[in-house]
């Protein structure tokens, strides 16, 4: 017993009991039929576990006449644990305004905790739990910091992440995070590991020539719907049967038939809006089971494509338009979207959405998205949104479709 005052039992007191030790099967039972044959009130309690250690905190209210310090000693010295007893104010501590920091990487370094501690400690906050999402196919844990100056600490995390060996997410504290409800993503190098106008061109013949095209408006140097139409324009007299063999060489993102099973089995929306094409969008959603596909529609006359783009196209505002849209058709905010992707296309969706993530990003998107992912898994977003890995392989979600009418390629 360590006590900061010395506990009287003249009066009632509000104590803060600490039991650390080996942990076993009936420690806290033991300890709760104590504290309930004492006549006390639990105000607060808080339990780990980590590696067979034990850390147990609770905070109790102990009437007067009642010597519960002696009897939890009692209790301690029984079940081999080591008690700690403070004396505490009454009145519960007041939850401050808080940050969801969520570290992602192939390996986290104490380095990157301590960068991230240090941060926290300068800006007056305080990191008040830490936990482990996942220690595959790439190493997740989520800090809840509360407390000090949590805009400047933000804007803090996200520059410093630039230079740490890890991706580091930070989203604020409360129900927006676990009130998501619709998932709006990029295809092209975000679904998949492909971009469909490559795909398609490498078989007209055209191969370099529009992935020279495609490289300029994903950097935002030309605008997408010239570009559009400059690369389709290049796709005129190819076989509309030739949609089959670029779907046949479509490669999921890894981790993309998981990611997409447990948004299903949880209750969430998706959607894929592209600025690739129908004709490859609408198989990907019915072998993934996405709610809804927003892509650009070829023109084929007699079976060939005439170079041409019908309807409206799928820019960058178009993008964000759908993001409205969606949100209002299911009921929501738009604070209850996430986006996802890659490209300059993709910008005012990920701003528009109540979280943005940059996907393998090119920098210019990076720098402009609520938060980067740089890891080559679709699924390590998940940990973003605060699932564990293990209830995820639990739930039986982890894995490729079976029967998919495509090629799924999958880590796991």
């Amino acid at each position: 017993m360590n006590p900061r005052r010395s506990p009287s039992t003249t009066q009632q007191q509000t104590i803060l009991v600490t039991v650390t030790g080996d942990d076993r099967p009936g420690i806290t039972a033991r300890i709760m039929d104590v504290i309930g044959a004492a006549g006390a009130d639990i105000e607060d309690v808080e339990q780990t576990s980590t590696r067979g250690k034990l850390s147990l905190s609770i905070v109790v209210v102990v009437p007067p006449g009642r010597d519960l310090v002696k009897d939890l000693l009692l209790v301690g010295w029984e079940q081999r644990m080591h008690l700690d007893f403070e004396i505490v104010d009454s009145a519960p501590t007041p939850r401050s305004e808080g940050l969801i920091v969520t570290m992602v990487g192939h390996e986290i370094h104490p380095l990157e905790f301590g960068a991230i501690a240090s941060m926290c400690a300068r800006t007056g906050s305080n990191i008040d739990r830490i936990t482990r999402l996942a220690r595959e196919p790439v190493m997740a844990y989520e800090l809840v910091v509360r407390g000090g100056r949590v805009d400047e600490l933000r804007r803090n995390l996200l520059l410093a992440a630039r230079d740490l060996r890890c991706d580091v997410a930070v989203v604020q504290e409360g129900l927006g995070q676990r009130a998501t409800r619709l998932i709006v993503m990029d295809v092209d190098s975000t679904l998949i590991q492909n971009e469909m106008i490559d795909l398609l061109a490498a078989e007209a013949g055209h191969e370099a020539e529009v992935a020279a095209i495609t490289h300029r408006a994903m950097v935002g140097d030309v605008d997408f719907a010239e570009s559009l139409h400059a690369r389709v324009a290049l796709l005129e007299g190819l076989p509309a049967s030739y949609f089959d063999r670029a779907r046949a060489r479509i490669r999921l993102t890894p981790g993309a038939a998981t990611f997409a099973r447990t948004l299903n089995a949880l209750g969430y929306r998706t959607a894929i809006v592209s600025g690739g094409f129908t004709a490859i969008t609408r198989s990907l959603a019915d072998d993934l089971g996405i709610d809804y596909a927003f892509a650009n529609t070829l023109e084929v006359a007699d079976g060939v494509l005439t170079g041409r783009v019908i309807g409206d196209i799928i820019d960058r505002e178009r993008k964000a338009q759908i993001v409205h849209e969606l949100a209002a058709k299911e009921g929501i905010s738009v604070d209850q979207v996430v986006a996802i992707g890659d490209g300059a296309n993709d910008l005012a969706m990920l701003n528009t959405a109540g979280l943005g993530i940059a996907f393998n990003a090119k920098q210019v998107v990076k720098d402009a998205a609520d938060t980067s992912l740089n890891v080559p898994y679709l699924d390590a977003i998940l940990f973003l949104l605060g699932f564990r890995r293990d209830d995820i392989e639990a739930a039986g979600l982890a894995g490729p479709i079976p029967g998919a009418s495509r090629p799924c390629v999958e880590r796991d």
